[in-house]
């Protein structure tokens, strides 16, 4: 990803962001601006993917929003660490399936600085951990994205300080809310999201500008 850029939209409404997604989508594919990386986090929000099983809105109390990321429902909102990759992915590398598993690659190595490993679930998109006393795998991050003429959109949500309950709204991604868990949870002491952020976005540009 060389002469790649990262910009931090700190906390800002889904819709705001979303809209500046589909702007610089149109920019990449012009050739007006480099490969970029939104970051940041979200006012609480349910998003529906292109998957969505209306079964697993359960009791929603705040927006709901239908986007065009695949996946099914999921929450967003302070205290998730968001990453949105503007990528025109290069020749060689336009396979959707390998984008995936960098964006967990990328937070595979994050959560390692953190003293956190970070699992791959087979069959499941995201990134797991084990809990620390049953060992049954919980889920730390999801993943679902878009692309359009190569060029990627939408991304990921790493939960590092969420509150958990938030997801109770819902099954994400069809699954049990207490499937979800977040690294404040895992570490069992206070982390913000400032803190893995810088990590965050080290490891994705390295991870995605790899050959």
């Amino acid at each position: 990803m060389p002469d790649s850029a990262i910009e931090d939209f700190h906390l800002t409404d889904y819709q705001t962001v979303w809209d500046l997604q589909k702007s610089l989508v149109q920019q990449r594919l012009a050739g007006d601006i480099p490969d970029t990386v939104l970051m940041g986090e979200h006012p609480p929000i349910l998003t529906l993917g292109r998957g969505t099983h209306k079964t697993n809105l359960l009791h929603p109390s705040i927006p709901t929003v239908a986007i065009e990321r695949g996946g099914d429902v999921t929450y967003h909102g302070p205290g998730q660490l968001i990453a949105y990759p503007i990528l025109l992915l290069p020749v060689g590398k336009r396979d959707l399936h390998r984008y995936l598993r960098d964006l967990e690659a990328a937070i595979i190595l994050t959560l390692g600085e953190f003293g956190i490993e970070g699992l791959r679930n087979p069959g499941w998109t995201g990134v797991w951990a084990q809990a620390p006393q049953s060992g049954e795998l919980l889920k730390l991050a999801s993943i679902g994205v878009a692309v359009k003429q190569w060029v990627t959109y939408h991304g990921l949500a790493l939960n590092v300080c969420t509150d958990l309950a938030a997801f109770s709204q819902i099954n994400p991604c069809g699954l049990q809310s207490e499937v979800m868990t977040s690294m404040q949870a895992l570490l069992k002491q206070p982390i913000s999201v400032n803190t893995v952020k810088p990590v965050l976005a080290r490891h994705l540009e390295a991870v995605l500008k790899a050959p």
